[in-house]
Parts: C-alpha cells; sequence; structure tokens
C-alpha cells in the first residue's frame, strides 16, 4: 500500500472516530485506530470477550467506510472444483473422497475446459480447487492452465490453496517457488487462501492432521507474492480453537502481509458441520460471523478487503456483514461444491442485479470489479420494462 494512500483514508477515520463519543470500555482501541497503531492480542481478545457487538460492528463499519465509502464489491466468477479425490482426510471436510468411492470424480482437461464453456461467456474468473490428486502433477496443471487461457484469454485463473501447490512441487519433485513459476507462466493469475484453518499446529494436528503446517502456509504464500502472485487468505472458526487462536492467526497474517504486501483479501468462515466429521465443534452462530468479520476489519488493518463470503455465510447474514466492515461479497460463483457438501444452503443462480439487489439492501454500493480489485465499475442494474395490461373495450 502506498503510504500516501494510507495517511489518507487514516486521516478520514481519525475524523469520523473523534466525531463520536464511544464507551468507555473501547477508549483504548479508539485511540489506536484513530492514530493508525495496530491492535495487539490483548485488545483483539478484549473485543471477541465484550457484549457489546454493536459497537464493534459501528467501529468496523467506520474503518470500511474510511477507506472505501459505501462500496461493496463483487466479481463475476464461476467455480469448477477440478476433482474431489484426495489423498488426505481432514475431519472437518464433507468434499473429500477416498479414489474407490461411488461419487468420486476428476475433470480431465477436456472436460473441465467444456465444463467452463458453458460460463465462458458472461464471467471473467474461474476458481478452482479441489483434493490432492494422487498423479496430477505440475505438468497436468501446467497443461490445463494453458488450455484455459488459449481458449479463454479473457478469464483470470485463482486456483489452487497452498496444500494443493505443496502436493504438486512434491509430486514434482521441485521446489515450491518453481511450481509457482511455472504454473504463472502456464496462466495462474492468483491464489486464493483456502486450506489456512487455523494457523496453529495443535489445533491443525486435530482438525487437518497431514495438511501443511501453519509456517508452510505463510511461506507457500510468501513465495507467491515474492513471485509476483497475488493471494486471498483465509480462517476457518467455530471448530475447537479459542479467541486467543483466532486472534494469533490474524497477528501471523497481519505480520506476513507488512512483510510482502500480497494479501488482497481476508475472508473468514464458520465451520458448516453437515455430513462431515467433527463432533467437537463450537459451531458460530450469526452473531459470532458478525462478530469476526468486524474484529478481522480492526486487526488487520493492511490487509484491504475483507470479504463477506456468501456461500459460507448465507445471503442474509453476508448482507448484514456489509454493515459490520465487510466490502467484498464474493461473486456470482454460479457452481461450487465444497461448501454446499459441506451444508451450504446459499444460492447458486445469482446474476449481478440480484447480486446487486443484495448490496443495495445494505445500504451499499455495488461495484463490480476484476480479480485483482484493479478495474471497478459501479454497477447499475438495468431497468425493467413496465408491464401494462391491455383493455378491449367490449362492443368496440
Amino acid at each position: 500500500m502506498a503510504a500516501g494512500e494510507f495517511a489518507d483514508w487514516q486521516d478520514s477515520l481519525r475524523q469520523r472516530l473523534t466525531s463520536v463519543t464511544w464507551p468507555n470500555e473501547f477508549e483504548e482501541i479508539v485511540e489506536k485506530l484513530s492514530t493508525g497503531i495496530p491492535l495487539s492480542l490483548q485488545d483483539g481478545v478484549k473485543l471477541f470477550k465484550s457484549k457489546d457487538l454493536n459497537t464493534i460492528g459501528s467501529l468496523a463499519n467506520h474503518v470500511k467506510q474510511s477507506r472505501f465509502g459505501n462500496n461493496a464489491y463483487f466479481n463475476v466468477n464461476v467455480h469448477v472444483n477440478q476433482t474431489n479425490i484426495c489423498t488426505l482426510a481432514c475431519k472437518f471436510c464433507a468434499f473429500r473422497r477416498g479414489r474407490r468411492a461411488a461419487d468420486a470424480y476428476q475433470l480431465e482437461i477436456d472436460e473441465y475446459i467444456e465444463d467452463l464453456r458453458k460460463y465462458s461467456t458472461f464471467v471473467d474468473e474461474v476458481h478452482s480447487v479441489g483434493g490432492l490428486h494422487p498423479e496430477w502433477d505440475v505438468q497436468h496443471y501446467s497443461e490445463l492452465f494453458r488450455r484455459v487461457k488459449q481458449e479463454f484469454p479473457h478469464i483470470h485463473i485463482k486456483a489452487l490453496t497452498a496444500v494443493e501447490i505443496k502436493h504438486i512441487a512434491s509430486l514434482s519433485k521441485i521446489s515450491v517457488h518453481d511450481t509457482l513459476k511455472i504454473l504463472m507462466e502456464s496462466g495462474l493469475g492468483s491464489l486464493p487462501g483456502g486450506g489456512a484453518e487455523i494457523l496453529d499446529d495443535d489445533i491443525r494436528e486435530i482438525i487437518c492432521r497431514g495438511k501443511e503446517s501453519s509456517q508452510e502456509y505463510l511461506d507457500i504464500h510468501k513465495t507467491a507474492h515474492l513471485l509476483g502472485i497475488p493471494t486471498n487468505c483465509t480462517m476457518l472458526f467455530g471448530t475447537i480453537e479459542t479467541i486467543e487462536h483466532r486472534v494469533n492467526h490474524m497477528l501471523r497474517l497481519r505480520d506476513l502481509q507488512q512483510e510482502t504486501d500480497g494479501f488482497q483479501c481476508f475472508v473468514p468462515y464458520p465451520f458448516l458441520p453437515d455430513d462431515s466429521r467433527l463432533p467437537d465443534a463450537q459451531l458460530a452462530t450469526g452473531t459470532e460471523i458478525l462478530r469476526v468479520v468486524s474484529i478481522s476489519r480492526l486487526m488487520l488493518n493492511n490487509i484491504p478487503h475483507i470479504k463477506a463470503y456468501r456461500m459460507n455465510f448465507g445471503d442474509n447474514i453476508a448482507e448484514l456483514a456489509l454493515q459490520f466492515g465487510a466490502d467484498d461479497i464474493d461473486g456470482t460463483v454460479q457452481k461450487e461444491s465444497i461448501m454446499h457438501l459441506a451444508g451450504s444452503t446459499a444460492p447458486l443462480d445469482h446474476d449481478k442485479a440480484m447480486l446487486a439487489k443484495l448490496v443495495n439492501n445494505a445500504g451499499c454500493v455495488p461495484v463490480q470489479r476484476n480479480t485483482t480489485y484493479s478495474e471497478f465499475t459501479e454497477y447499475i442494474a438495468p431497468v425493467e420494462p413496465v408491464k401494462r395490461s391491455l383493455r378491449m373495450a367490449v362492443g368496440d
């Protein structure tokens, strides 16, 4: 982030916060936000323990509006999950299948291309994550991405989580750096943030044993950033973590962002319990989701965008989240498997007009963006023609 850009919105935030009388329990936090001092672990824990969600949400909304006004960003994308076959068996995952499962699938390159072709005339991003296929190495994905860019040069490829990159590098017997470089040269545009779960290895040992370690997740994203590949980052909450785990997770992401400035967006999402295998999960309520979104905005002062991931929140909570610090509401999606197998009931058939209505209902301005947040267009829904009934006079 340019120093001038930070100064501009920080000055706006200071003016906003000092024009309001805040409850005494938030005085120190408001002072830090007003002067640009990052919040501490203790500040984050205090916010999680506070019963005053409305004030926390108001603070987060002031921070969001200082930077983005009433804008709420979305893009026109489709999710294509290339395979559900996975060598791991994370406890929270309802998507993964063993190779011999009756409903296991793998989209070969031609099948993937034909699936994407159905959406190619109106989407500008394909989001692809999937299982750790035991045979698909860097050459497979390099050919897949090359074919996608050859057939659909206008579509940005956002694909492969950190653990997928680690797996592909291992299969290919090359480094993560070289894997990412090959994939970038083949057409990979950015990485999604999935797989962060909670960046604490004791928690990971229980909920996703065998996945990349906390430090490996950060190192893979750091490598991508240094190569010029932008990425998102995530947090899965509502499993078995404590609030201290959540805040430490945010701090580790913030520290890496301070070093590389490569994270575009933070995507917190609650654990969805249906059909998965983690009976000890805490499960997040609607108010807890809004609290996490708000605290994310307050803690992550150097990660620009906070996403209300409606595939996981559902439309109603996602709409509210736009008033609690979120400035992004993902995209049109069109199809998606991972969250829906886990229990999501969010509709998949949203077009731009439907998304715009949701954004307008939250009191925000819908702004269509590209994947890298470098192109923006305010979306104005087409005016529907007025329907008139024609009456015929009897006897005319």
